[in-house]
């Protein structure tokens, strides 16, 4: 082989082989999902970012996961339609798109029981309840880049469940809301765990939740602790993974002690059970 036919082979190997090392793709690893849950995706290459109900989002390292290198976690809102929906990825050079299913939940209806005050409260808590809506939602909506988890996520509490998320609350008979978290059965005084390291970020009374505790994970991942007879930790306070954040109990909107747990992701509030299977996928 001459030298041109040469310089031509290894032109062409070259040209082959660039599309190997340039394609890059995502890989959903739950496509299908109902309202209320989350999507977790993957790549080994990282994405400028990754768009989806008129959202982008970002790509970070994964934890514990040794077949990928990035992922990213989307919260699917209790109130998105069913349907099929585009997850368009954007790279440096090129562009995935894969697509995504949401599915209805067929959530249950529950019928509780609890004082009047609690479905209709008095004109002069209004401010308060406001505030503290406010006050939350501030928090949700704050990203922190900031990782504070560097290992599995364990669940608050071995206990049964005695209400699952996403169920429709009949208060009294009346329609006023649907279930934003997971109950589990307790006594009260029963330690109640951080599910991962974090910062407190709310340790305090509230009219609806109770003696609450919320902690911030970073990467815009909260838990949150209700109904607690007792706050044992305080705002700004650094916990570790299994650390007693309070004791279950009643204060508040409830029906018995038990203790009420949430998960929110970017501002959006998911099934916590859920949720932390897919945390321990990265």
């Amino acid at each position: 082989m001459n030298t041109k036919n040469k310089k031509d082979y290894k032109i062409l190997l070259f040209l082959l082989f660039i599309p190997i090392f340039l394609f890059a793709e995502i890989f959903i690893y739950n496509p299908v999902v109902k309202n209320g849950e989350a999507v977790l995706v993957f790549s080994n290459q990282k994405p400028e970012f990754i768009k989806v109900f008129n959202k982008k989002y970002q790509f970070f390292p994964t934890i514990t996961n040794k077949k990928y290198k990035f992922y990213t976690l989307i919260p699917i809102s209790y109130y998105q339609k069913s349907g099929v929906y585009e997850i368009k990825a954007v790279f440096k050079n090129e562009i995935d798109t894969k697509k995504l299913v949401v599915k209805k939940g067929n959530y249950k209806k529950e019928f509780l029981k609890v004082a009047k005050k609690h479905v209709s409260p008095p004109k002069s808590l209004i401010k308060r309840i406001k505030s503290e809506y406010k006050e939350a939602m501030k928090i949700y909506n704050t990203f922190d880049k900031h990782i504070y988890w560097h290992d599995k996520f364990v669940l608050p509490i071995k206990s049964s469940v005695t209400s699952s998320f996403g169920n429709a609350r009949m208060f009294n008979g009346v329609l006023r809301s649907y279930h934003t978290g997971i109950d589990y059965k307790a006594k009260k005084g029963t330690p109640i765990k951080a599910v991962n390291d974090g910062v407190v970020v709310l340790a305090k009374k509230r009219y609806f939740a109770g003696n609450s505790v919320v902690v911030s994970h970073g990467r815009g991942m909260y838990s949150c602790y209700y109904h607690l007879s007792k706050i044992v930790v305080k705002k700004g306070q650094k916990v570790k993974k299994g650390e007693i954040v309070g004791l279950s109990g009643q204060t508040g909107r409830v029906t018995g002690p038990h203790l009420h747990f949430s998960m929110w992701l970017d501002g959006v509030i998911v099934n916590p059970s859920y949720l932390i299977t897919l945390l321990n996928k990265i």
